[in-house]
């Protein structure tokens, strides 16, 4: 086979990969740097299921932005994590076949076609050794991790997302992190409408809220769906409270979603309440540092609403 021949074959095979580099994200170079840092703001602890997916996205993004070091530190970040993650014999199944492309594709942007070669050939001893349980659908694993990544990428994604999920739970129905997501992105496409969502997905944002009885990013929507109807919320947002400022600091902590429950639904000194409590206990945390400032701002917007109508 001749050289171009052999590069060609190297690009089909690239292109045909299910990796961050072949799933259509193109967002612009300023969006890249607001997602890194919206990555950065979800924990990074150990315990952390997605934390092989956070690293995996890091490391496209900082690609994308010329930072190939950085981007080569992610993806190992990833394999590390995903090895971590999973509590079984082997430390390589079909949960690492993404992360292995996304490093394929680096090293073939960075001019290391042997290396690339290396890792293309690690997807296909895992597409070998462990099938996919239906011969015309994805791993349950690569349905996650898309999934999981296009639901950062705009509302028009929202679609692709549950239907993602679905599949990937349909395969392997206990993954309660995967319904647990896929419930958040189903009731987080419809926020701006200000109107509560429809009774079936209500039902299941409750159901994945008896699964899931430590997401409390999951019991605040619950929240927030039943102050749209008029229930009176006061007492257990504030019981809430006290559980969101015990655990780690996140995004999906449900700071900043409960911090928009009590400026909708009982009061702005109440968000800013709750922002300052948890300021002062992580003073040095970013994302609270933009929570406290979020309710800053619309103390200022009540009180210019306030004066034009005087």
């Amino acid at each position: 086979m001749s050289a171009a021949q052999s590069q060609s074959t190297l690009e089909a095979k690239l292109k045909a990969l299910q990796c961050h580099f072949t799933w259509d994200i193109d967002p612009s170079r300023s969006k890249l740097f607001r997602f890194s840092d919206k990555l950065e703001d979800i924990s990074t602890e150990e315990g952390n299921s997605w934390l092989g997916h956070i690293y995996n996205l890091q490391g496209y993004i900082h690609y994308q932005l010329g930072f190939t070091e950085d981007a080569w530190r992610f993806f190992s970040r990833a394999t590390e994590a995903f090895r971590w993650s999973r509590n079984t014999v082997s430390d390589e199944g079909p949960w690492l076949v993404v992360n292995y492309g996304n490093l394929a594709w680096l090293h073939h942007h960075l001019g290391e076609q042997a290396e690339s070669q290396t890792y293309l050939s690690k997807v296909d001893t895992l597409l070998k050794e462990y099938p996919s349980p239906s011969q015309d659908e994805l791993y349950p694993e690569i349905y996650a991790e898309k999934a999981w990544t296009l639901m950062k990428f705009g509302k028009n994604k929202k679609p692709l997302v549950a239907d993602y999920f679905q599949r990937a739970i349909r395969m392997q129905p206990n993954m309660v992190e995967w319904n647990t997501s896929r419930i958040i992105a189903l009731v987080n496409a419809v926020r701006f409408d200000n109107t509560p969502v429809g009774e079936d997905i209500l039902e299941e944002l409750r159901m994945a809220k008896e699964r899931d009885p430590e997401s409390l990013y999951l019991a605040v929507l619950d929240l927030e769906q039943r102050a749209m109807k008029g229930e009176r919320i006061e007492d257990e947002a504030h019981e809430l409270t006290r559980k969101v400022l015990r655990n780690p600091v996140s995004s999906y902590s449900g700071i900043k979603k409960l911090s928009w429950v009590y400026r909708k639904y009982v009061s702005v000194d109440e968000a800013i309440a709750l922002a300052e409590e948890a300021q002062e206990k992580h003073p040095d945390v970013r994302f609270l540092k933009c929570c406290a400032a979020l309710c800053y701002e619309w103390r200022m917007c009540e009180s210019f609403n306030w004066a034009v109508r005087q």
